[in-house]
């Protein structure tokens, strides 16, 4: 039963969000760093390697059905501890297999359970006084996360079993425990707003993020390809895509900071117009110089626009599946931008026509961001 009389301070709200979306996305981040592991544990082929992390990036977003109907409706104290023991017990188990069709089950499972959590995170952001802050707070987490463990656990884990660093991510769900009480009362929407009804902006503002998430993910995971095409050495590729990751850091901390503001428009569009002229930076095979700036400005504009996406997202609709509808977009869209650019590239042989895409849909994205972030008008 959902506890009612009860709010969660921004405050505490921040703090549990950070926590969480820090530890929970080391189920997607590791898998650079542990790929190598199950491959010479389990004699995997690539593509079974491949499908294991798609399968767990697919559960995580899949969370988001189940989660129609449990969320607003239990608990979410309840269902948050409910879900970490299953994050823990699944990432304990995970190291003690050794059979690999009965790890796959495990962690989609195991998955499952951190994308459930991570629904309570994104529909607790739109209900804090700042979503704008929170969502900030949600992706800079992430990305302070994905840079350590990319300076950290490759050392720190180099040449120890696989079960390792699972069994790390079991600690780091067992350190989340306590912040967990931090939680007061339900997700269920506002009085004043919660019979909103989704209506044909709220559904454009679900195109569009489906729509950015299309395009940046499949960009993104072809990035040292473009690099490579154009003759840029391994090295120096590595070093440019470091820093823009440290520039996406950048962008999402100045986007917290921001937080909601009456100028969120203006900072829709000019971090869409920064990403579109990114992409088209990395047309025509780019040189050092220029796949530099595409790549910084790439990553910059990418983390700033997500938290002010989200918080345009949130003003159109206070229904509670609000941000569920977000995630389940969000996953699609990940699914989907790799797969396509794949696609194109080697129907293709080349980057132009991924691009030629990928630039599409951000227009495309564009013009629902216009449309959803114009004022309504005044009756």
């Amino acid at each position: 039963m959902v506890a009612t009389g009860l709010t969660t301070s921004d405050r505490a709200a921040g703090t549990f969000i950070g926590v969480y979306s820090a530890v929970l996305y080391t189920v997607l981040l590791t898998a650079p760093v542990i790929g190598g592991a199950l491959t010479a544990q389990f004699g995997l082929t690539p593509g079974e390697l491949g499908g294991l992390f798609s399968l767990e990036l697919g559960a995580f977003s899949l969370a988001t059905l189940p989660a129609y109907l449990w969320l607003g409706r239990i608990d979410p104290r309840a269902a948050t501890y409910a879900c970490t023991a299953v994050f823990i017990a699944g990432n304990v188990v995970s190291g003690l297999l050794e059979s690999f069709p009965l790890l796959v089950a495990v962690r989609v499972i195991t998955s499952l359970a951190a994308g459930s959590i991570t629904i309570v995170l994104l529909t607790l952001s739109a209900r804090t006084a700042n979503p704008g802050r929170a969502f900030g707070i949600f992706v800079v987490s992430q990305l302070a996360m994905g840079a350590l463990i990319l300076a950290v656990f490759p050392a720190l884990f180099a040449g120890a079993p696989v079960s390792a660093v699972y069994w790390t991510m079991a600690a780091l769900g067992a350190l989340c425990l306590p912040v967990v009480r931090l939680l007061r009362g339900g997700l269920n929407a506002p009085e004043a707003t919660a019979h909103r009804t989704p209506s044909a902006r709220f559904a454009l503002g679900l195109a569009g993020i489906f729509l950015f998430y299309i395009a940046l993910s499949g960009v993104w995971t072809f990035m040292a390809g473009i690099s490579s095409a154009a003759g840029t050495d391994l090295a120096d590729t590595s070093v440019v895509l470091s820093v823009a990751t440290v520039a996406g850091i950048g962008s999402a901390l100045i986007a917290t900071l921001i937080g909601d503001s009456p100028h969120r428009r203006t900072y829709l569009l000019s971090g869409y117009a920064a990403l579109t002229a990114s992409i088209a930076l990395l047309f025509g095979a780019p040189g050092l110089l220029r796949f530099a700036v595409a790549a910084v400005v790439f990553k910059f504009a990418w983390t700033f626009l997500l938290p002010n996406l989200l918080t345009a997202l949130a003003d159109l609709s206070s229904g509670n599946q609000v941000m569920n509808s977000a995630n389940l977009m969000i996953g699609g869209g990940f699914a989907i931008g790799p797969y396509l650019a794949g696609v194109l590239v080697d129907a293709t042989g080349g980057h132009t026509a991924m691009l030629a895409v990928s630039l599409t849909a951000v227009l495309l994205a564009t013009t629902c961001a216009a449309i959803t972030s114009k004022p309504a008008p005044h009756p």
